[in-house]
């Protein structure tokens, strides 16, 4: 029994001691982990700052579209017509007046015409007014006429009117270069041209000449619409080759400009 007694007392011992390592080692733990969150805390990264805002997109504004041949630009030309042809005071006339206007090109040529590659035009156009007097006086009664059935006895004033039309038609500056070179070549072919062929003469060599006014008109067109775009773009008060803060760009044309 008293064995027995013994051993339950010492087994008693053992459980109560094992029960006192267990709180000590708990209460251990529990120290470390409150020693450690103050370190653990430190440790733990701050979030990141936020990304700074982006600096602001700028874009040079392009340069402005060129008249052709460098004209002013604010030329004031005749439109298409309705069959998509360029009104000229060299259209829809008699056969008379064709020749009588391809003279007054002549002489525009004659007097404007000054590059010494362009100098037989003068020697041309004096042999051509001596070969042709007869058939070009005959031709400037007959354009009286004409005018003459259409307006009556003040048929002067009209006709005169148009005719300064038609030399100012001629001598568009920025067409000169062009408008000559095509005189020239005019002025030789009608070297070998006889009096009775000169009407049919005029009827294909205005056209000729004229074509280098349509030409140029063309281009000036599309300059006009070049121009357009651009203000539509830029705005007419934008400044070539300014910067300017693309937010300020319509959204339509934002992608262009971020392309040039």
């Amino acid at each position: 029994m008293r064995r027995l007694e013994a051993a339950q007392v010492c087994g008693n011992g053992y459980a109560a001691m094992e029960l006192k390592a267990r709180k000590i080692l708990v209460g251990g733990i529990a120290i470390l982990l409150l020693a450690a969150s103050p370190a653990m805390a430190k440790k733990k990264k701050a979030p990141p700052p936020p990304p700074p805002a982006p600096e602001p997109a700028y874009v040079y504004v392009a340069w402005k579209p060129v008249p052709p041949e460098w004209a002013s630009p604010n030329l004031n030309y005749r439109p298409l017509g309705a069959d998509g042809v360029r009104l000229s005071p060299n259209r829809g006339i008699s056969s008379a007046q064709t020749l009588w206007n391809l003279r007054s090109g002549y002489n525009v040529a004659a007097l404007n015409c000054r590059n010494p590659k362009h100098a037989d035009i003068v020697v041309n156009y004096r042999a051509f007014l001596k070969t042709h007097a007869k058939t070009l006086r005959a031709t400037n009664l007959k354009v009286d006429a004409e005018w003459r059935a259409k307006y009556g006895a003040g048929f002067v004033k009209p006709r005169e009117k148009f005719m300064t039309e038609v030399y100012n038609h001629f001598a568009v500056p920025p067409v000169q270069p062009a408008f000559c070179d095509a005189a020239l070549a005019m002025s030789i072919d009608a070297k070998t041209v006889k009096s009775a062929e000169l009407t049919a003469f005029a009827a294909r060599s205005l056209p000729s000449m004229e074509i280098v006014f349509d030409d140029f008109y063309k281009r000036y067109d599309q300059y006009r619409l070049d121009m357009a775009a651009w203000e539509a773009k830029w705005g007419k008060d934008a400044v070539p080759g300014s910067r300017v803060l693309e937010a300020s760009i319509p959204v339509t044309n934002q992608v262009v400009a971020a392309a040039k």
